[in-house]
């Protein structure tokens, strides 16, 4: 498909004539006019309040209602929890419809090779939740039609889908380009996503839905320059972490212990020491990772990685996939292998280098899967993979253990053990 003009002026940086508040409202604007159905993500962070309160602005003077749906995580801070109640109370006249959703979703957790996936508000660990469940809450699994136990990157399409109900929907997104490479990919990617009328801070996610990210241009000054100019609500957990000693830009609102997510472990116990004694007993290994999270070295594959003497990278490798359980030894050798056999046929027919830079840019090496390994990146994000869909993942996984086989490359026995056998 030939780029339009349109999309070529978005593949660099373009500075607009306006603030990004006045730009913010503007899109805001722009997607009410031309949606009669809007939803907000609300995540109960710095940056998604800020998009809740500029959506509301715009619904009360439209004199509109929209839906606001909160994921709950199970381990969240009590003034997160609290601060969403407000938010929720504060706006209830022109919310249509609030959905608090506390199913079973599997997330990662990188902190633990025994349990590389933890499940929130898994029902068989009820007796040790860290907080009981809200009264309003969606908890039961037949109240939302296309549930099953599913991980969030699958829950949040296929709930836009089913909110949407046939109808054009957008999904406001409270994501910022500087937060992370991936949400900046998620923006600059113009040319390999649908978006709405050309428009490049918008994204088609499902049949019906667009995701919206009116906030994408800001940065972390520009958050609280709002809140102090506009005196709204913001999220009262961050004066905690500012007296914790904090930066701004570290200050972040999420789930506890994926790969990237666990650096912020440690100030759970510093912040609410209760929760933190009940985080203890709930999660495997995030003693452990709150340690050694911003600790420099192989230990936890953070900053800059040593090779042990008498190894090289991909002998390291080796030695640290037998040390793994099984199951999750496993799961990366399926893993690895495909991405020793994409590169067999793209260069390197013999094997990837030892050595490398360990970024997904730079050319492929065993030192790169090293890193993956001793970071706990369950999905190998690392090297280019991404989360596979909860109901595929049996076939993936015996399709995966044949062709190690055809291909040689960690060849598999019968008495593999995989995930949900």
């Amino acid at each position: 498909m030939q780029e339009t003009e349109y999309v070529q002026r978005y593949k660099k940086r373009k500075y607009l004539d306006v603030d990004v508040l006045t730009a913010s409202r503007e899109r805001i604007s722009y997607i009410f006019t031309h949606f009669e159905k809007v939803l907000v993500s609300f995540s109960g962070g710095k940056d998604s309040t800020i998009l809740l309160h500029l959506v509301m602005d715009e619904a009360i003077k439209r004199n509109r209602k929209v839906g606001v749906v909160f994921v709950d995580w199970e381990i969240q801070y009590s003034l997160t929890i609290s601060h969403i109640r407000d938010m929720f109370e504060l706006y209830k006249d022109n919310i249509e419809d609030k959905y608090w959703v506390q199913l079973e979703l599997i997330t990662t957790n990188g902190c633990s090779q025994i349990d590389p996936e933890w499940t929130a508000w898994d029902e068989t660990k009820s007796k040790i939740w860290v907080r009981e469940k809200e009264s309003d809450a969606i908890k039961d699994p037949a109240q939302l039609p296309f549930y099953r136990k599913m991980t969030f990157e699958e829950f949040t399409p296929l709930f836009g889908e089913w909110y949407a109900n046939g109808e054009p929907c957008a999904n406001f997104v409270g994501i910022r380009c500087g937060e992370s490479l991936n949400r900046f990919r998620t923006i600059s990617a113009i040319s390999r996503k649908f978006m709405y009328e050309g428009l490049p801070w918008t994204s088609q996610t499902t049949d019906h839905v667009y995701a919206v990210y009116p906030l994408y241009d800001w940065n972390t000054s520009d958050d609280w320059v709002y809140y102090a100019k506009t005196d709204k609500p913001y999220p009262p957990l961050y004066d905690l972490m500012f007296k914790a000693g904090i930066t701004i830009n570290q200050m972040r609102v999420d789930e506890p212990a994926g790969e990237t997510q666990r650096i912020g472990l440690w100030m759970y116990h510093l912040i609410e020491p209760e929760l933190w004694a009940k985080m203890v007993t709930r999660l495997s290994g995030i003693n452990a990772g709150s340690m050694y999270c911003r600790e420099r070295g192989n230990i936890l594959g953070n900053q800059t990685l040593k090779l042990p003497e008498g190894h090289t990278w991909k002998s390291f490798s080796m030695f640290l996939l037998d040390t793994m359980p099984p199951a999750t030894s496993n799961h990366y050798k399926n893993k690895i292998s495909v991405y020793l056999n994409w590169y067999r046929t793209r260069g390197y027919p013999d094997d990837i280098p030892d050595d490398g830079n360990i970024t997904i840019k730079e050319p492929p090496s065993w030192k790169l899967i090293c890193r993956t390994l001793l970071r706990n990146d369950y999905w190998c994000k690392n090297i280019g993979f991404s989360v596979n869909k909860t109901a595929a993942y049996q076939k993936y996984l015996e399709l995966s253990k044949k062709r190690r086989n055809e291909w040689n490359i960690f060849p598999t026995e019968d008495k593999d053990k995989m995930r949900g056998d």
